[in-house]
């Protein structure tokens, strides 16, 4: 048997990404929705001069932190996109997601992916990954193409992109690990779980 009957899995997140990332992994698990008021938290740490590491932490432990379920390891992660020391939020409708990627055209950026790992309310594990990406100078016109052949799937990413679909037509380089992009580091998490005793070693 790959995974243990115990302990548990919970996912806390509606990310249709995530999901799929751990789903492909054949881990057995539950997803729930965690509720966080992700511009507040961001706002207090930008406030208090924290790192973008720092409150993709912050933000993954809180979502993990809202979901108790006795004896489950519960999975919280976050993302933030930052370029050159700015940080952006997903984009709240298709004009801001065509000013955030107008804004990105050309440069690189780097997604700072964080997970938290709880068991019991206490934290077991954390883990940042930062894959960075460059995006190419793409068109006008192709970016209205892009947009109109997506629609409102790119509001659900920080990047106002899906790597995973047209969005890769945006860029020239990727490096880091592709699940980390699409926003969970899936090696580091499965090499936790088998140390935790979750996965055969």
């Amino acid at each position: 048997m790959i995974q243990a009957q115990a302990p548990r899995l919970v996912l806390a997140s509606h990310s249709a990404a995530r999901t799929a990332l751990l789903a492909s992994a054949g881990l057995r698990f539950e997803a729930r929705p965690a509720r966080a008021d992700e511009a507040a938290v961001k706002a207090a740490c930008r406030a208090e001069g924290a790192s973008a590491e720092e409150a993709a932490l912050a933000l993954a432990g809180l979502k993990a932190a809202r979901v108790r379920e006795a004896g489950a390891v519960v999975i919280g992660a976050d993302q933030l996109l930052v370029c050159e020391g700015e940080w952006f939020d997903k984009p709240p409708d298709l004009q801001a997601a065509r000013a955030q990627l107008l804004a990105l055209r050309g440069r690189a950026h780097v997604l700072v992916t964080a997970i938290v790992c709880l068991r019991d309310g206490q934290e077991v594990w954390r883990h940042v990954a930062r894959p960075s990406l460059r995006m190419r100078r793409f068109s006008e016109a192709f970016l209205d193409a892009y947009l109109a052949a997506e629609g409102a799937a790119v509001l659900s990413s920080v990047g106002a992109y899906r790597l995973e679909g047209l969005g890769v037509q945006l860029f020239e380089a990727v490096e880091g690990e592709h699940a980390a992009v699409l926003g969970l580091p899936l090696l580091p998490l499965l090499a936790f779980l088998r140390q935790h005793g979750v996965l055969t070693a």
